[in-house]
């Protein structure tokens, strides 16, 4: 059964389609269960006004790790269909950056899924974010030891 499993991953440089779109392409009739996760762009960050945010990242590198994850995923759950969108480039308030989908047969195993698969990908995929607030901006890297990279390419440090 498990090579009826399908994979979405994608990394979009505009708007993300919908939970409604991402949970279908995740729905089984053997699951009883979709979790998902949305994380959307706030408008305050530690008492900072936020005006947006900008993702920048490595494509071939972070759908690599994205899949690396997505098998390390399956390999500690018994998960069905599963779906990590991840927006690149300028994300207004309101808007989501990304989006998690898994299924399973049963809740819990998916929402332990998507728990594992947003937390491991903040760790190590090669996403960067910059906030932009009203008095200035700032890159935070998303990745351990992505900080050092990004860093040397941009020729100023994160803070």
């Amino acid at each position: 059964m498990a090579s009826n499993n399908r994979t979405y991953i994608q990394l979009f440089d505009g708007s993300l389609p919908t939970l409604d779109e991402a949970c279908h392409l995740v729905a089984s009739d053997s699951a009883g269960a979709i979790s998902t996760f949305s994380g959307t762009t706030r408008d305050n960050f530690n008492g900072k006004q936020v005006l947006k945010l900008e993702y920048e990242g490595y494509g071939p590198m972070a759908e690599k790790i994205l899949q690396e994850l997505v098998e390390e995923t399956r390999s500690k759950w018994e998960i069905q269909h599963v779906l990590v969108y991840h927006r690149l480039n300028e994300v207004p308030i309101g808007e989501a950056s990304v989006i998690i989908a898994v299924s399973s047969a049963h809740r819990r195993e998916a929402m332990q899924a998507v728990e594992y698969l947003i937390d491991e990908l903040k760790i190590r995929c090669p996403i960067w974010k910059k906030e932009f607030y009203v008095d200035g901006s700032i890159w935070k890297g998303s990745c351990e030891g992505c900080t050092a990279n990004k860093e040397h390419r941009h020729g100023h440090a994160n803070a």
